[in-house]
């Protein structure tokens, strides 16, 4: 299976390995404590330990390094995805992998859950994000429509529509809800994880 596409965002620097981590995760943790006004590249800078001109040289605006982190952290997950997909032999394990993947997207990533939010609502605004933002949710989608059509494919899944809005659909479903799960942690959100995962069986499965 064909892993995503991890050429730089538009605009930036290739930056590889345990520096780049550091600030894609000290990016996110600033955000998800001070909003994207209030994290600035003075703040990442400390939070990442390298200094402020890296950042400007690597990324240009923080914009743009909100966009290179989201990024990141989809490509990751869906290498993560194709691994664990290799595995997966019936819907019902298949089903399975969805719902730990949103359940992990929620309770290990939440600050990546804020920069998305807070990348969609710059988008609104910024004509350059916007196309980046597309592009991003655009490569994910497709990205995922390959892997369902493939295990379609291998007979695991019985696909009832075509596999990019099944995509986009299982995409719907798991923003929604992380926003919700995430504004309410208190809550037992099982049954409805469980009412969702009954519902993304019903377009993949018998």
């Amino acid at each position: 299976m064909e892993a995503a596409t991890t050429s730089p965002t538009p605009g930036t620097r290739s930056i590889e390995g345990v520096k780049a981590q550091r600030i894609v995760d000290a990016t996110r943790t600033c955000v998800a404590a001070r909003g994207v006004a209030g994290a600035t590249f003075d703040h990442v800078s400390r939070e990442a330990g390298v200094s402020r001109g890296l950042l400007h040289y690597y990324f240009g605006t923080k914009e743009r390094l909100l966009a290179e982190v989201v990024r990141r952290d989809c490509d990751l997950r869906m290498e993560a995805l194709d691994v664990q997909l290799a595995g997966v032999q019936d819907a019902d394990s298949f089903m399975a992998l969805l719902r730990a993947q949103l359940e992990d997207f929620v309770t290990a990533t939440p600050d990546l859950v804020a920069v998305i939010y807070e990348l969609f609502t710059i988008s609104r605004q910024n004509e350059e994000i916007a196309a980046e933002f597309a592009e991003l949710l655009r490569r994910t989608r497709t990205h995922v429509a390959r892997l369902l059509a493939a295990k379609q494919a291998e007979g695991v899944l019985r696909l009832k529509a075509d596999p990019e809005a099944i995509a986009d659909v299982l995409f719907g479903l798991a923003d929604g809800l992380a926003i919700r799960m995430l504004s309410d942690p208190g809550r037992d959100w099982a049954p409805t994880v469980e009412a969702g995962v009954r519902a993304a069986r019903s377009l993949l499965a018998d």
